[in-house]
């Protein structure tokens, strides 16, 4: 069978087209953001229940160990320490993959300068952040998609691309926010095309950015390497 000619397609088909691609991107946006709201809650709850319970047995430990004489006990006592310290660690790693704090009280560039840097550091690349002078604020959902976005480059970067050197570059020209992850692994076999993001972490990007009126491309960068680039319509906070 002959596919129809897009050109010349019934209007109204085009209509119920358009209504159901809307109704479902509002759907997805809709589903998105209360993901985003549900990690944001779990991701506080962890704060103030199991990381503070976990500071104040620390706190008291200590207290406990000013009274010790026995060489064992203190020891004991210091591999207690240890553990504790190893829990209150993990659980602040969780909460940042849940939800990045520094979002939401000091903005998108606070949490992408954190991001970068502490990826770095965990997987011995050079992961570079370049950020607008502006201190601006941009509405929460431009700062989760852009800070998902730099997640899944950063991601990407190491797992598919085997890179060296990642750079996160936001630009703000007044009118548009850009977000690039560029990095300088294998690169792409060949030009990638919106349409052809398959990759779920790179559509739900997409959908995101769609929701947001902005767009996602994935491309190769001259001279080897890839880039993800997400752009939004600049919007005031």
């Amino acid at each position: 069978m002959t596919a129809p000619d897009p050109q010349h397609l019934d209007p109204e088909l085009e209509r119920q087209v358009a209504e159901r691609t809307a109704a479902l991107t509002e759907l997805v946006a809709h589903l998105m953001n209360s993901w985003d709201d549900e990690r944001r809650l779990l991701a506080r709850k962890l704060h103030d229940t199991l990381g503070s319970s976990m500071t104040a047995l620390t706190m008291h430990l200590g207290l406990l160990s000013k009274g010790l004489t026995d060489a064992k006990a203190l020891d004991r006592a210091q591999q207690m320490k240890t553990l504790l310290g190893g829990i209150i660690e993990t659980n602040r790693l969780v909460q940042l993959t849940l939800w990045n704090d520094k979002l939401e009280f000091l903005g998108i560039k606070a949490a992408l300068s954190e991001l970068v840097a502490e990826f770095g550091q965990e997987h011995g690349l050079t992961a570079r952040v370049s950020l607008p002078d502006d201190d601006d604020a941009y509405p929460r959902a431009q700062g989760v998609a852009l800070l998902r976005c730099a997640e899944e480059g950063l991601h990407n970067a190491l797992q598919h691309a085997r890179a060296k050197t990642v750079d996160v570059i936001l630009d703000d020209d007044g009118e548009q926010l850009m977000l690039t992850v560029r990095d300088d692994g294998v690169g792409l076999a060949r030009p990638a095309p919106p349409e052809s993001l398959r990759c779920h972490g790179l559509r739900l990007l997409r959908e995101r950015a769609r929701a947001l009126g902005g767009s996602v491309a994935l491309g190769r960068v001259e001279g080897g390497g890839t880039a993800l680039t997400m752009i939004l319509p600049r919007r005031a906070g």
